[in-house]
């Protein structure tokens, strides 16, 4: 039972920040929204859980920009450690930081999760490609507006919608102390078989991209990757 205002959310106004805040209020949990505009206001408040989704999530903007995404993610990750006290941390990383370890994004990823590692109680949920609320960038959103997708055709990802990625972070929030838990669906989708599926114009030029989990699997709590279809169907028809 998470106590009252004893979780702390860092970056809640984010895509998958903003996720896990709706769903503390829709059960009635009480919860700590921090941004970059309150966050001095906490740091000397003691949390029980404090959940880091406030890393940058553009793999573009991080190559062109390697220093700025080294500072919002290893410098602001050590900040967080530093300045807020807590009984265990929540990191919200990307599989980037088992499979892009070739990329400055992975790179980043994988040294905040060493950061992390040092501490005596936590858990890193490494998280694939996401939908749903509040998505307004990356290969889904390029697919349906028939952009250029500067990935492999052939590139696997295992799609999985935001909603679910909150409430099991949620509901397992002090369960796996002190492991690194790649959570999601199972199965996976090619980008080319979405672009056909939903008869896109796009062209693939770049690098396969296989954003698929390792070795995980939670009894089917997230469903399936073919999931996406609904979602976008929703988002063409607007």
């Amino acid at each position: 039972m998470i106590k009252k205002k004893y979780l702390g959310i860092l970056g809640s106004e984010g895509f998958v920040g903003s996720s896990i805040a709706r769903y503390c209020r829709r059960n009635k949990i009480n919860f700590i929204g921090i941004t970059r505009k309150n966050n001095f206001k906490y740091k000397n408040f003691n949390f029980e859980f404090l959940v880091n989704c406030a890393m940058p999530s553009k793999r573009y903007w991080a190559k062109k920009f390697p220093l700025k995404d080294f500072d919002e993610t290893v410098k602001k990750t050590d900040f967080f450690l530093k300045n807020f006290t807590f009984k265990k941390i929540i990191q919200i990383s990307s599989v980037s930081a088992r499979v892009q370890l070739n990329t400055i994004y992975g790179k980043n990823k994988k040294k905040a999760e060493n950061l992390i590692k040092k501490e005596k109680n936590y858990t890193i949920f490494r998280l694939a490609s996401m939908y749903g609320r509040g998505l307004s960038k990356g290969v889904l959103i390029d697919l349906t507006r028939s952009s250029t997708v500067f990935l492999s055709k052939n590139s696997k990802y295992s799609f999985t919608k935001i909603d679910k990625i909150a409430e099991f972070i949620i509901l397992n929030i002090n369960q796996f102390k002190n492991k690194t838990m790649e959570i999601g669906c199972n199965d996976y989708l090619k980008l080319d078989d979405i672009k056909k599926k939903i008869r896109s114009n796009s062209k693939f030029r770049g690098p396969i991209d296989n954003q698929v989990l390792k070795n995980y699997k939670v009894n089917n709590f997230f469903g399936s990757s073919k999931d996406v279809f609904i979602f976008l169907n929703k988002i063409r028809n607007k």
